[in-house]
């Protein structure tokens, strides 16, 4: 019998997601695996069990995943889910462990080694493999279809014998994957697009697929990107200039969609509420940073917000997830690409090389202890919260309360001129 591998059911509601597909459950079956899905893993993405099962899966139950030698999941385990686990099994997912090291000393105390996934370095090699920018892509694509339904008017200019129907003007702030997509999006939709981003490099992109480009280009913008890609936060004298530039521009614009996000930092902030109050009734901005406290003053994660000048702002969560039955099959692909690098195709069993580019990058804890230089120091550090003692919870109401004793009053003190002081 050869080595399991488990998709669960994710088990956030609001998480339409699978970690799997029909040809990656094919695929890791044609690699020796018995591939173990849940029930109903899919059905959010349009992938019923059925379609597993055709593939090769067995469908079992979430307590399937005691016997898993590798899960594949799209969120971070709970609790409860780790508890389910054996030591020494593969987790793969979209960890998000910035600001949860309680999170990550946790699966680090059951055992397993967890991958991840949004760590996977942006090189040639592992490009397939690149969760944040299958996902982004498809967030760019859907935050351009929450903006056109919530502006409830035509994007694209119309011409009739009844008059013309002018183009909206539409601004993409932040042009990494995301951006990009949303840029491609409002162009195909018809749109007036500008955008800005305060990488160099991305400006020949955006002239490329038909847009404008907006932003201050002096030094500090000429060195104002990552080896690894990802925009710098930038100086607060930049972001003041920035932010000049931009305020009368997004007056004009009827649709704003905002995507800037700095990796383990919270959202810078784009759009002040000034910016949002000098935009046209009816014009709508898109946060797509909202789960990391937004780029927009006044966004509301999961809400769609509308300001005293009717201006609607829409903090939507997990956008990918608004548009499951593709984002799955994008992610199932990710998460296979990289498993397979892990396989020994002669034993057909997980066999993990700790001194590959990859696992370096991603491993976030293994044989009980957190190897992420990240997060080592944090997890060194962290203490969990000291249990409250019961009787310190429930007032003793048979104690008597004790009477304060009384006090007598100080005798007055004499001052050099012989008078009392009170």
């Amino acid at each position: 019998m050869g080595q399991t591998v488990f998709i669960p059911r994710e088990v956030d509601p609001t998480e339409g997601r699978v970690a799997a597909s029909p040809d990656t459950v094919k695929r890791l079956a044609a690699l020796g695996f018995d591939v173990i899905v849940e029930a109903g893993a899919g059905t959010a993405s349009r992938i019923p069990d059925e379609e597993f099962a055709k593939a090769g899966a067995s469908i079992g139950k979430a307590a399937d995943a005691g016997k898993a030698d590798v899960v594949l999941k799209v969120r971070r385990p709970t609790d409860a889910e780790l508890k389910g686990y054996k030591k020494g099994a593969a987790v793969l997912a979209t960890m998000d462990p910035y600001g949860n090291d309680a999170a990550v000393v946790a699966m680090a105390k059951a055992g397993i080694t967890a991958f991840a996934m949004e760590f996977m370095p942006r090189i040639t090699r592992a490009q397939v493999m690149d969760v944040l920018s299958s996902q982004a892509n498809l967030a760019g694509y859907q935050a351009v279809i929450d903006a056109a339904a919530e502006y409830d008017r035509a994007l694209p200019m119309m011409m009739t014998a009844a008059g013309t129907v002018p183009a909206a003007k539409t601004f993409i702030m932040g042009v990494g994957v995301a951006g990009l997509q949303a840029i491609a999006t409002a162009r195909r939709l018809g749109a007036v697009v500008t955008a800005t981003d305060v990488r160099p490099a991305v400006k020949e992109q955006v002239q490329s697929l038909g847009a404008k480009f907006l932003a201050v280009e002096d030094e500090e913008f000429k060195a104002a990107e990552t080896a690894g890609g990802y925009a710098k936060e930038m100086s607060k004298e930049y972001q003041a200039k920035q932010a000049a530039l931009t305020a009368d521009h997004i007056a004009k614009q009827d649709i704003v969609i905002t995507t800037a996000l700095i990796p383990g930092r919270p959202a810078p902030k784009l759009v002040s509420a000034a910016m949002v109050a000098s935009m046209k009734p009816g014009s709508v901005i898109v946060d797509l940073a909202v789960e990391r406290g937004g780029n927009v003053e006044g966004a509301v994660a999961g809400k769609v917000v509308t300001t005293a000048n009717g201006v609607k702002i829409v903090g939507h969560l997990n956008v990918p997830g608004r548009i499951a039955a593709s984002a799955s099959l994008l992610y199932a692909k990710n998460l296979f690409a990289f498993l397979e690098t892990m396989i020994d195709k002669a034993s057909k069993s997980l066999a993990i090389n700790r001194d590959d580019e990859l696992v370096k990058a991603t491993m976030l804890t293994d044989a009980g202890r957190v190897v992420h230089p990240n997060f080592a120091k944090a997890a060194e550090s962290y203490q969990e919260p000291a249990a409250v003692p019961a009787r310190t919870m429930v007032a003793d109401a048979s104690a008597k309360p004790k009477k304060a004793a009384a006090k007598k009053p100080a005798a007055a003190k004499k001052s050099s001129t012989g008078k009392g002081t009170a």
